[in-house]
Parts: C-alpha cells; sequence; structure tokens
C-alpha cells in the first residue's frame, strides 16, 4: 500500500511529509463525515507508518 506515499513522494514531498499529509487528509475526512468514521480508519490504517502500527497492537 506504498502507492499514495510513493506519488506525494514523487511529486516532492519527504516521506515524513507524506505521511504527515495522509494524517491531515484522514483526520479532515472524519471531521467532515463523522458518521464513516470507522470505514475512513480501516481505509487510512493502510498507510499508517509501521512503529505506528505496533505502538496500537
Amino acid at each position: 500500500m506504498q502507492d499514495l506515499i510513493d506519488r506525494l513522494m514523487a511529486e516532492g514531498l519527504t516521506e515524513q511529509q507524506a505521511y504527515k499529509a495522509i494524517e491531515v487528509i484522514k483526520n479532515f475526512a472524519r471531521e467532515k463525515f463523522p458518521i464513516f468514521g470507522s470505514a475512513i480508519d480501516g481505509l487510512f490504517s493502510k498507510y499508517a507508518k509501521k512503529e505506528d502500527e505496533d505502538f496500537l497492537d
């Protein structure tokens, strides 16, 4: 699921900036569409950093 990260990096973002951009978009989507919160979390969990996933496990 590295597609989006790679695309953002190809546009000039660093890896850290790409992950932050995805986090901002996820939070924005959750605020605008709270009824779909769990679906949004599921979709964006594919883009969580490895250390973040380990922390939540």
